[in-house]
């Protein structure tokens, strides 16, 4: 998947390939319905997304991100790949709306501050349609030592390198982002991925009952 950003330049080939090295990917590919909508809200470079597309023909799939300048090297991957994915720009408010058979949520909230992580939690709940799945990936706040070990690199991201847009950076616990999803009537499920990885990843599989 990497060879669908040859074109990009040598430092933002060096990101997505970091971003695919340590990244669970694969994991949250096996957890998100293999067709319908699906939503990558905060795509970025889109490798979450490709990789969405590459793993199932049958996944129709939107990115979004607030970042114009990474979104032109998602489509021109996407257009590479040969892989039809709808990429937008959204402005920094953006919520998700509609009905979506799942929604992938891949280390973003982090960015946005305590209060707005959670209305997009919040907003992705409420735009599942009935049986669809809310998938929020990221970083625990334990381990301890990964944790801080993940808080450093991304403060060198955000602050110093300014690689990735983000000025309010607070990790949450994912017991906070289950009290919501509990709370809109989903049903929740924890996967803990950071064995055999530096960084404490979790995923959060919520699922809306298809009755509702």
């Amino acid at each position: 998947m990497q060879a669908a950003f040859a074109g990009a330049s040598r430092s933002e080939r060096l990101h997505v390939t970091a971003r695919l090295r340590s990244c669970p990917i694969a994991a949250i590919a096996d957890a998100t319905p293999s067709s319908g909508r699906i939503l990558d809200f905060g795509c970025g470079h889109g490798a979450v997304s490709l990789y969405l597309a590459f793993t199932s023909s049958a996944r129709e799939i939107t990115g979004v991100d607030v970042d114009g300048d990474k979104l032109v090297h998602a489509r021109a991957a996407a257009d590479a790949a040969a892989l039809p994915i709808r990429f937008e720009q959204v402005e920094p408010g953006y919520r998700p709306t509609g009905q979506w058979d799942a929604i992938t949520i891949v280390d973003v909230l982090y960015l946005l501050g305590e209060q707005a992580a959670l209305e997009v939690v919040d907003a992705s709940a409420a735009a599942l349609a009935p049986g669809g799945v809310l998938l929020i990936k990221e970083i625990d706040v334990r381990p301890r030592w990964k944790f801080w070990l993940a808080a450093g690199q991304e403060f060198l991201s955000t602050k110093v390198l300014r690689i990735t847009k983000g000025s309010r950076v607070r990790f949450l616990p994912p017991a906070q982002f289950e009290a919501r999803l509990v709370g809109a009537g989903l049903e929740v499920e924890h996967r803990s991925l950071h064995r055999g990885r530096m960084h404490p990843h979790h995923l959060i599989v919520a699922r809306m009952p298809a009755d509702a």
